[in-house]
């Protein structure tokens, strides 16, 4: 699956963590993989949140979240700011290689599952 088809949900600082979890464990059940994206430290605490809540919420499902984390340069009224994109997928759909819940650990292929995550000139710039 190419990620950047994948549904892209904005957090900001005043986002409400039980309302974005619900977002993200319902696309979670219906496709296996949601992206999440931040602009401040504020809606990072949100998105983090909302995250470890939607665990909870997909666990009687068999859902086993996984969470990798990018840098993104996006367009914000003309002005290009640093946002951290976090993609979220259910490693037993994605990833049959990762570690199990019994910490039964084997290599993953998460690079794999999310190294087409990105669409084309929105790369973060190297320092």
């Amino acid at each position: 699956m190419d990620l950047s088809t994948v549904m892209l949900l904005k957090v900001s600082a005043r986002s409400s963590p039980n309302a974005v979890a619900g977002a993200i464990a319902g696309v979670l059940r219906d496709v296996g993989a949601v992206r999440v994206q931040v602009i401040g430290a504020g809606a990072l605490n949100q998105a983090v949140k909302a995250v470890a809540m939607a665990r909870a919420f997909v666990a009687d499902d068999g859902i086993n979240p996984v969470c990798v984390p990018e840098f993104r340069c996006v367009d914000v009224g003309g002005e290009t700011r640093t946002a951290i994109r976090i993609s979220v997928l259910d490693c037993h759909r994605f990833l049959p290689d990762a570690p199990s819940p019994d910490g039964n650990r084997k290599a993953g292929r998460v690079q794999a599952a999310v190294g087409s995550a990105g669409e084309a000139g929105d790369e973060f710039p190297p320092p």
